[in-house]
């Protein structure tokens, strides 16, 4: 007997379990317009992945997205070469994308990109990892060769998910889309844990109870590296990251993130309605985007004004930025939103994130240490300042790049007030007690490349993330979209961007909620969707997250 191939995982819901992917890939395609709507500017504020594909799809049902963007296109898909050597990159945001991401990977095909292997603790592609904990150092290549307590602590973290959150029957379900067993599974979790941190619902687990194996989860954690500092945020947030494997497998792309939305700024698409061929994002906006918006108005549709001093009225708005830009950069009329979902943009939380990178003229940590016979270095995992350490090589005549740290949270605020130099000067002393000999510095060649999101204008963060009790304020953001029964005043404008969705920080979020908007736009000017291909709004009160009471 042959036994069935399963199904591919992907971030389908669990909150709100629509095919994205399907309703993107339909032969139908994603609606129809009215003929008169035919060409209608739309506003489309932000550069980034979330505001490139909702301006794409909005361009291939035939409307003219008008796109604002205070720095450059890309948002947190922020590819930076070093200086002299265009083709090595430090990857400031978005650097790895799982295969369950398969909306976003929709416009990844389109756009033909290459992908790799990213080289994660422990994946098969990763040469060698590096576990430095309380001053003890493992040098490891597969999970088999650490110490028993590491495989205890793993059996810890999936007897808590099975114990206390079905992983096995949500990982069916949802490989399954059998949307009722989700919502089964789901909606009671949400009511149950909505008040609890991630680090809660470790202590509160028999596996957990030793203090020391929640020591060395937050250290070493699960997926992709270390997670304490996850540890105040809500355990539905990391609940969604595990069920839709969202943390696994992960890939690079080949030449830059920053291609994507780069990409589909200059893809002149096919299957346009009313423009003509060869049209893209780039040609309907003369070659660049509307400078920063300063201010957002309603009068008879949405008023937009810029840092140009041009102000233009649109029928509809779609903003991507985080929501924190409405309440300090941008002077937003207070009618565009209810108060209810006012609140929830004030209560919106961020992680902070840091990145340092440097070049160095060969990827010499695959040197073999005559002494152990290890890789001199390799992929790093500590309890020290630098937290993470990435190496990234494209083969031993060419300029390796290295992540010397990839931080978050308090760890990411320790570097916050020290400028590049300063910063790779303290990692180098932190990373020489895990590497006794190793002399990195001689190695690294020009100027370093680091970013704080906390300190960047426009975003003031790396993304959201929910603490325990707000699943209510990020349900009112999310179902924003759908406009049926809100006040005349509140219907055009729409938000979206990962921190709108159920699952920031992932692109795919960013690329779900464009989509809504879409949807929004095409309800709000009259069109409809083909009733074979009906889309997230269409579905919404089938689907919609559950309303928990006040």
């Amino acid at each position: 007997m042959t036994l069935a191939t399963p199904k591919p995982m992907t971030m389908f819901g669990p909150d709100f379990p629509f095919a994205y992917d399907d309703w993107v890939r339909h032969p139908a395609g994603l609606g129809h317009l009215p003929e008169h709507r035919l060409g209608t500017p739309v506003a489309v504020v932000g550069g980034g992945i979330s505001g490139l594909v909702a301006a794409y799809e909005l361009m291939k049902l035939g409307l003219r997205p008008i796109l604002y963007e205070a720095g450059e296109l890309g948002g947190r898909m922020r590819s930076i070469a070093f200086a002299g050597h265009p083709d090595s990159l430090a990857e400031l945001g978005a650097m790895r994308f799982p295969p369950s991401a398969s909306t976003l990977f929709h416009y990844i095909g389109e756009l033909g990109l290459r992908t790799r292997p990213f080289p994660n603790p422990l994946a098969a592609c990763t040469p060698s990892t590096v576990i430095d904990l309380g001053g003890v150092v493992h040098h490891v290549r597969t999970p088999g060769e650490l110490p028993s307590v590491y495989q205890e602590v793993a059996d810890a973290w999936d007897k808590a998910l099975q114990d206390r959150a079905e992983l096995s029957s949500m990982e069916d379900a949802i490989r399954r889309r059998d949307v009722r067993a989700i919502k089964s599974i789901w909606n009671r979790l949400v009511t149950e844990m909505d008040d609890q941190s991630f680090y809660g619902f470790l202590a509160g687990s028999s596996a957990f109870e030793s203090f020391h194996t929640r020591e060395i989860f937050g250290q070493v954690g699960f997926g992709t590296g270390g997670w304490d500092t996850d540890f105040p945020n809500s355990i539905l947030e990391i609940l969604r990251v595990i069920y839709t494997h969202a943390d696994d497998d992960q890939v690079s792309i080949v030449g830059g993130a920053q291609q994507i939305p780069s990409g589909l700024w200059t893809r002149e698409p096919a299957d346009l309605k009313h423009w003509p061929a060869g049209t893209s994002l780039a040609s309907l906006n003369s070659g660049a985007p509307r400078p920063s918006v300063t201010k957002i108005a309603r009068r008879g549709g949405i008023v937009i004004e810029d840092s140009a001093g041009v102000t233009r009225e649109f029928p509809a708005a779609v903003f991507t930025p985080h929501v924190w830009t409405l309440l300090s950069q941008i002077d937003c009329a207070p009618e565009l939103l209810s108060t209810p979902q006012w609140t929830a943009v004030e209560r919106t939380h961020y992680m902070n994130s840091s990145k340092v990178f440097v070049l160095t003229d060969r990827p010499f940590w695959l040197d073999t240490d005559p002494r152990t016979g290890h890789d001199v270095m390799g992929m790093t995992l500590t309890d020290r300042s630098p937290r993470g350490v990435y190496l990234f090589d494209d083969g031993p005549d060419r300029p390796g790049v290295m992540c010397l740290s990839y931080t978050w949270n308090d760890d990411s605020s320790k570097l916050l007030t020290l400028d590049d130099h300063r910063r790779v000067s303290v990692l180098l002393r932190r990373l020489a007690d895990i590497y006794p000999g190793v002399d990195i510095a001689s190695h690294v060649i020009g100027d370093p490349i680091s970013i704080t999101w906390e300190r960047e204008p426009h975003f003031m963060g790396a993304f959201r993330a929910s603490l325990p009790g707000h699943y209510r304020y990020q349900r009112r953001l999310f179902t924003q979209f759908v406009q049926d029964g809100a006040a005349g005043a509140q219907r055009g404008f729409f938000l979206c961007g990962d921190d709108i969705s159920w699952t920031a920080g992932f692109a795919e979020g960013a690329v779900t909620t464009a989509l809504n908007a879409v949807w929004g736009v095409l309800d709000h000017l009259g069109g409809r969707t083909d009733p074979a291909n009906p889309g997230p709004g269409d579905r919404f009160h089938d689907l919609a997250p559950i309303d928990l009471p006040r």
